[in-house]
């Protein structure tokens, strides 16, 4: 059940991941833009304990895996090619996928091309449609610093004030917890120019996917998360669990854009609450 980290080559990219429980059911966690796999790893372990193989990984662009030079390798389809090649090289058939934020998005586009291959579908705090709390003008702006200055001097912009994220329960964790101003600073600064520049203002134009995601099964367990205080994502977690497979909806009460930090407590309940309930012969299939 120890946890671990490797390497693995999927395509044209390296994947940093890290694992625990090889060899169990398999669920893939996939984390959000400028996030990283140590968005999740703390709780690899009691995932194993409880009979899953969890993966987290680094996306493209991020943390210790690949990143291209070019704007153009980074998209919502490319990632989530990424993610399913992945699975393939993890030897997985079906599997359970958690997606969080940007990592939800992709995590959409993973269902609507390959339904057959989720035993469950978690989205935690995301959206299907571009994110109407954005100025495009910033978003473009704080594109043109990465491009010319990297992620360091928008770092130094972004410090003097709050983002359209930066709620009540942030601000308790960043005052209270010690390193986690610290921890997000680190993945921030990890991400790629590049990344950053093309995924930014994706989120301001991407299309709406409610219709392909209705067309899901109908019986696809799902589960959708959300912080009490993420307001940009209130509204379209409630029309996601309201059209999306056989799906519930858990608001998560004092926590905000990242609840597995925020409230702990709650958070575990709810997604593990949502996996125990999982059919059997669904978790089995799962791992074959």
């Amino acid at each position: 059940m120890d946890l671990s980290e490797r390497i693995i080559e999927v395509g044209d990219v390296r994947l940093s991941i890290a694992e625990a429980g090889a060899g169990q059911r398999p669920l893939l966690l996939v984390h959000g833009f400028t996030g990283a796999k140590e968005d999740f790893t703390p709780w690899l372990t009691m995932l194993a304990k409880a009979g899953w193989h969890a993966v987290a990984p680094d996306l493209r662009g991020h943390g210790l895996s690949s990143k291209p030079e070019a704007e153009s390798a980074y998209t919502f389809e490319l990632m989530a090619r990424d993610m399913l090649g992945l699975a393939d090289a993890l030897g997985w058939d079906r599997f359970v996928l958690l997606g969080h934020s940007m990592g939800g998005m992709v995590a959409q586009f993973m269902a609507c091309d390959s339904p057959a291959r989720l035993a469950g579908l978690i989205l935690m705090d995301t959206s299907h449609r571009a994110l109407d709390n954005l100025d495009p003008g910033l978003v473009e702006a704080a594109a043109s610093i990465v491009r010319s200055d990297g992620m360091a001097a928008l770092a130094a912009i972004l410090a003097k004030q709050r983002g359209p994220l930066d709620t009540a329960a942030n601000q308790r964790l960043l005052a209270e917890e010690p390193g986690y101003a610290e921890f997000c600073d680190r993945k921030f600064l990890a991400a790629a120019p590049a990344m950053y520049a093309a995924m930014a203002p994706a989120f301001v134009t991407a299309a709406d996917r409610l219709d392909s995601l209705r067309a899901l099964p109908g019986g696809l367990p799902v589960l959708v998360i959300v912080g009490a205080q993420d307001e940009p994502f209130r509204g379209p977690s409630a029309q996601l669990a309201a059209c999306v497979g056989d799906a519930s909806l858990a608001v998560i009460s004092d926590a905000g854009h990242c609840p597995q930090f925020e409230n702990s407590t709650q958070w575990w309940e709810a997604l593990s609450g949502f996996l125990n309930r999982l059919a059997p012969q669904a978790a089995q299939s799962a791992a074959n």
